[in-house]
């Protein structure tokens, strides 16, 4: 986990959106524990109340249960229940920015696959200037 907290929303909400991440991206599996609420707070030199929220908020969300004497474990299927939720999160909110910034950049698809492909990612910037200037031209 990154050590740095930014100051745009509460560590507690932080903590808990990193714990989030590394389920998603396959570092914390079902079944795994979290590391101990003293050890995180050790270690991020963060309050242990502050990590404890953090927590309860993965608990609260059905993605991690405490088992009494032995920690909190990562609960089976939070994995896919984190994905559905980010997926509606993303359709929702980020979406419609970026299929605006699409639109308004005239991109087609082949333009955003080949964008994303890492193979032709330095001959698109290559290409970019000229194909903007081409837009330009069709105004």
């Amino acid at each position: 986990m990154d050590r740095e907290w930014n100051d745009s929303q509460p560590i507690y909400r932080q903590l808990r959106d990193r714990v989030v991440a590394m389920i998603l991206d396959g570092v914390l599996k079902e079944g795994d524990p979290l590391p101990s609420v003293r050890t995180v707070a050790a270690e991020y030199r963060v309050n242990p109340l502050t990590v404890l929220k953090g927590y309860q908020e993965l608990v609260d969300e059905g993605l991690v249960e405490t088992k009494r004497g032995r920690g909190m474990f990562i609960n089976a299927g939070a994995r896919s229940l984190l994905l559905q939720g980010e997926r509606q999160k993303f359709l929702a909110e980020e979406w419609p920015r970026i299929h605006e910034t699409i639109q308004r950049l005239g991109l087609k698809a082949e333009d955003l696959l080949d964008g994303a492909n890492p193979r032709s990612s330095s001959k698109d910037t290559q290409l970019k200037p000229s194909g903007s200037n081409s837009s330009k031209k069709e105004r």
